[in-house]
């Protein structure tokens, strides 16, 4: 039975994507009512929305809740791990504790919002106090709405409605303690669970890279507005360049609010230009978009949005496929792309959509087949975003890029990698070959090709499509479908 005494009132603080104690609502909620806060894990079975989306989000997962058991811990709490279905762990949990209430942040996934409304549904009707909070995104899929009452389509708009709503409210500070229950339940070794590659360590490279956890995204988000946002608006899609922010897998598992990080743009000195926060911002709310779309339309991930791409005719190209992955294309700015992919788990947002454009539409694969690649390999696997960015090349999606605008990756590369810098961090069998022929070694003289120790088909792989003949299959494709 629930505690009688209110000082002694038990909470479960059930953590999802928001392992922080920063700007966390339900924490704060729970600090300021004076509960005793159980913090709780729940590794939920298949796809429930709250665990990792692939095997590189595994490995962050493990590291991220390591990092938010050490920070309760330094207020006097620990954070209860425990596996299978969230209905059944929670009933447990208050058999054990007495607790008398159970606060969380709201997930807008799918199957966790079912989820989440029948856990709801049965624990208040049992008397316990549910209460869900906002915070994980810019806004609330329900309240932003079109002028007509209905749900945006459109990022432009969608965007204006976002910026005239309103400066988001100020992140809530962590607290400095929390009232823990006297005595504790038991609680899952992190270790049995896994979720780190062993046989091979395959992530092994990640920890040069990233520091999961919430100071960790605070300190990339410093970084970033010290490094990288001044010129962003500019320089952001170049691949070598600083500017990028990094923050994109301390969102996806919520160890830093999206308000702290527009905060962090607020009050900005004359060093900086308006221009280059807005356009980091809009970056920001596309994350959000990506929601307002899951939320609207829930087979985000596996249905085009648009119909008609239903009847596309996809080629089934295992062979293809796999070489793409492996990033053995012989383009090197694709290849460059999905190496950064295989050693960090991350890619540049560019490189992403020309490797998007050329798995769709020069080997005329289904964009699901990337989507589930991107799923897997990404630390910062997102079920909105990597969605929606997938149908938006694809042209299937809301507001999607249209079908025709088909990247030539050889000139994206000396577009947005001019002195291949890029390219050669990430495919070093081309690091003597001269700026010329660095994204074209395929146009290179034998001499050059010699003189660089490239041998094509052997050091590095002869292309495995022609990009001409590819881009004109592709349209003939696309045209046939729009003609039926």
């Amino acid at each position: 039975m629930p505690a009688s005494n209110p000082s002694e009132k038990i909470l479960i603080l059930w953590f999802r994507k928001d392992l922080r104690l920063a700007d966390n609502a339900a924490l704060s909620t729970a600090v300021d009512e004076g509960f005793r806060i159980l913090p709780v894990y729940i590794r939920e079975p298949g796809s429930a929305g709250t665990g990792p989306l692939g095997a590189a989000q595994a490995w962050w997962l493990h590291h991220s809740l390591t990092a938010l058991a050490a920070s309760l811990e330094t207020l006097g709490a620990r954070l209860v791990l425990r596996s299978g279905p969230a209905d059944s762990v929670l009933s447990s949990l208050i058999a054990e504790t007495g607790a008398s209430a159970v606060f969380w942040n709201r997930r807008y996934d799918p199957r966790g919002i079912v989820i989440d409304r029948a856990i709801k549904a049965e624990l208040s009707e049992r008397g316990l106090e549910l209460r869900s909070f906002a915070g994980q995104i810019l806004h609330e899929p329900t309240k932003l709405k079109t002028g007509a009452g209905g749900h945006f389509r459109v990022y432009t708009p969608f965007w204006r409605a976002l910026d005239g709503s309103g400066e988001p409210a100020e992140p809530i500070p962590a607290p400095k303690a929390l009232s823990a229950p006297a005595d504790w339940p038991e609680s899952e070794a992190l270790e049995r669970w896994a979720l780190l590659p062993t046989k091979p360590d395959w992530a092994a490279p990640f920890n040069d890279v990233w520091t999961p956890g919430e100071a960790g995204a605070h300190h990339r988000l410093d970084a970033f507005i010290k490094t990288g946002l001044k010129g962003y608006r500019e320089r952001r899609d170049f691949a070598a360049e600083p500017h990028v922010s990094m923050l994109s897998p301390h969102l996806a598992l919520g160890e830093i609010s999206p308000a702290s990080v527009w905060q962090a743009t607020r009050g900005l000195s004359d060093d900086y230009s308006s221009e280059d926060t807005i356009h980091f911002r809009k970056e920001l709310v596309w994350r959000d978009f990506s929601y307002h779309l899951l939320f609207h339309f829930p087979d985000l991930a596996t249905r085009n949005w648009n119909a008609k791409f239903d009847a596309f005719p996809w080629q089934d190209a295992p062979d293809l496929l796999q070489k793409w992955q492996k990033g053995e294309t012989g383009y090197p700015i694709v290849d460059a792309g999905m190496r950064q992919l295989w050693q960090t788990g991350f890619m540049h947002n560019r490189v992403r959509m020309i490797v998007a454009s050329f798995l769709i539409k020069d080997l005329l694969i289904d964009w699901r087949e990337g989507e589930r690649w991107f799923r897997d390999t990404l630390v910062d696997a997102d079920p909105a975003s990597n969605a929606a960015s997938w149908q938006w090349v694809a042209g299937s999606g809301a507001d999607a890029a249209p079908f025709f605008r088909i990247f030539n990756p050889i000139t994206q590369g000396e577009k947005f990698d001019p002195e291949g810098i890029y390219v050669r961090r990430f495919v070093p069998e081309l690091k003597a070959m001269p700026n010329k022929f660095v994204h074209r070694p395929f146009d290179a003289p034998l001499t050059v090709l010699r003189d660089a120790g490239v041998s094509l088909g052997k050091t590095y792989p002869a292309p495995i499509v022609d990009h001409s003949k590819a881009r004109d299959a592709a349209m003939a494709a696309f045209q046939k479908l729009r003609a039926e």
